[in-house]
């Protein structure tokens, strides 16, 4: 089970360059709520999940953790899944997901959940860079489950997942909030998961 933390953005803002991509943004996530950020390209989806992530320094406002350990800084607690997959071509799967476990602090457990939630447990000695698109989007999700983090964020986590391995994320994200966690996604097109809050970079905010 995740710890339980909230997270809040207050009037942040977010500038590329001489460029404004979005300005005074707020929002409060309690433990369970999901965030669903869409907006067209360019409009700073990716930008606000990396300033989460703390990948991207804000140019205005305040993020700030609610949780059992004040000590403790936001991007600790954070997965950022970006668009590029991040695997190491010539690890097996299996190694792959122990690098991550080792990198994000998080190398006693075993791995044996992060193979099975997205069906990778047959592929656990298969070379990476051998996978097809699909599966190594797979595999990138599964450190997800490597090492266990309360604060998701998912920059188009469906890219190149099939029907099938799409309900898989879906369930996973449902089941990361049901046990309290936070999911911030970033996405273009539609997910089954039902969030909390939505928020339309480049056109109008819903809460």
């Amino acid at each position: 089970m995740p710890e339980r933390v909230g997270l809040a953005a207050l009037n942040i803002s977010c500038q590329r360059g001489s460029k404004v991509l979005f300005e005074d943004l707020s929002f409060a996530l309690a433990p369970g709520e999901g965030l669903l950020v869409t907006g067209p390209n360019g409009a700073g989806k990716t930008s606000l999940l990396r300033q989460i992530a703390g990948l991207l320094p804000l140019a205005a406002g305040l993020l700030s953790l609610e949780g059992p350990r004040p000590d403790v800084e936001l991007p600790e607690l954070c997965h950022y899944v970006g668009h590029l997959n991040g695997i190491k071509t010539i690890f097996t799967v299996r190694e792959n997901l122990a690098f991550w476990a080792d990198f994000l602090g998080d190398n006693g457990s075993p791995l044996s959940p992060a193979l099975a939630a997205f069906g990778l447990t047959p592929l656990a000695d298969f070379p990476a860079g051998l996978l097809s698109a699909g599966q190594k989007r797979k595999l990138t999700l599964s450190r997800l489950f490597a090492a266990p983090r309360p604060i998701w964020l998912l920059d188009e986590p469906q890219v190149s997942l099939d029907a099938p391995s799409l309900k898989l994320l879906d369930d996973a994200i449902k089941n990361h909030l049901d046990a309290g966690g936070i999911a911030v996604v970033a996405s273009h097109t539609a997910l089954k998961t039902k969030f909390a809050h939505k928020i339309a970079l480049g056109g109008k905010r819903k809460t």
